[in-house]
């Protein structure tokens, strides 16, 4: 019965489509095609063809071969979390020069270079290495992420882990911001932010 129901009210959709004038009036021979709804079945309607049925959005916009592009999949927006933001941040000093106490914009000290890049990506962290080393949360090195905030020589340098075992880092004078593994220097801690 229900089978039937569902029938009845596609063909009684389809005529007031053609009522309506929903599509062009065309004569359709006499022998026209059947019209298959899916999920209710195959009907053979005098007079009009499967070509003349329309796509009417949002009621064939689900129904499986009607509209095969089907609606557009949800986007995502780009996100990058603090700690990429600061590594962006930090990428656009590489080769800026070296000068202790600075800060930035133009010339950096190793624990000016950190705490710029992160007010660049929006959080303020505190000035010297040895304080760098004690705020954030403490990473293991085998965990670290792009982004932690990495301490050398027993705290008295920092950098910006960038990923794939390099660190970012202002690191003496003559020496201008660089790109650096994390290897090349003896490893005191992380701290992520």
């Amino acid at each position: 019965m229900a089978s039937q129901n569902l029938k009845r009210s596609a063909q009684l959709a389809v005529a007031g489509a053609l009522a309506v004038g929903a599509f062009a009036a065309t004569a359709a021979p006499a022998s026209a095609d059947p019209i298959t709804i899916p999920g209710v079945g195959t009907f053979d309607i005098p007079g009009v063809s499967a070509s003349q049925i329309p796509f009417i959005p949002g009621v064939t916009d689900n129904i499986p071969g009607v509209n095969s592009a089907g609606p557009a999949a949800p986007v995502a927006p780009i996100t990058s979390s603090l700690g990429e933001r600061a590594v962006q941040a930090a990428q656009t000093k590489l080769g800026a020069p070296y000068v202790y106490g600075a800060a930035g914009p133009d010339a950096f000290d190793c624990s000016g270079l950190v705490q710029w890049a992160y007010k660049q990506a929006g959080l303020n962290l505190p000035r010297t290495s040895y304080d760098q080393a004690a705020a954030g949360v403490p990473v293991a090195q085998s965990d670290l992420r792009v982004g932690d905030v990495i301490s050398f020589y027993g705290g008295s340098h920092s950098g910006i882990y960038a990923g794939n075992g390099n660190v970012i880092h202002a690191s003496t004078a003559g020496q201008p911001v660089k790109l650096a593994p994390v290897s090349s220097m003896p490893y005191d801690g992380a701290r992520r932010f």
